[in-house]
């Protein structure tokens, strides 16, 4: 139980069993180093009020930084550094924004969406673009396809 709901990730995705796989923490900070996330990402953890999961995903509207067993080391560089505008780009256009004007409940949004193509994905990713080819990879894409967001609207 998280007290006043301050404990909370932006997103996070369970697996077909309900098994935490992905937690999600969305900035609109630009040009955030590796360095930087990491610092965050481990001033969050070492704080132990927020749930973990296998993969962790910081997500900035020009970077996205992947850690793959998260739970592991928490001082580690992200193990995939992404450009995330080919990912992006498509939901900006359609939402008339830029990665520059984006505010952080929007990006949000469009990660959620995102996530969600992902998630209900009904074949194999084989059409994959080269610039989503780390979902693969790191094993993000079969830990959450068919999983499903956990519900983490305040009632």
């Amino acid at each position: 139980m998280s007290s006043n709901g301050d404990s909370r990730w932006d997103l996070s995705v369970d697996d077909r069993n309900g098994q935490r796989m992905l937690v999600v923490e969305v900035k609109t900070k630009r040009n955030a180093s590796p360095e930087w996330a990491a610092r965050f990402r481990y001033n969050i953890l070492a704080h132990g009020t927020f749930p973990q999961a296998p993969y962790f995903l910081m997500v900035f509207p020009d970077r996205f930084y992947l850690w793959t067993d998260a739970n592991d080391q928490l001082e580690q560089e992200p193990d995939y550094i992404i450009d995330p505008r080919p990912i992006l780009q498509p939901y900006f256009e359609q939402a008339g924004v830029s990665d520059k004007q984006i505010s952080g409940q929007s990006l949000e949004l469009i990660v959620a969406s995102w996530l969600g193509k992902i998630i209900h994905a009904s074949q194999p990713f084989e059409d994959t673009d080269i610039s989503q080819q780390w979902l693969m990879e790191s094993g993000l894409y079969d830990a959450i396809t068919g999983g499903k967001f956990e519900d983490t609207a305040a009632a």
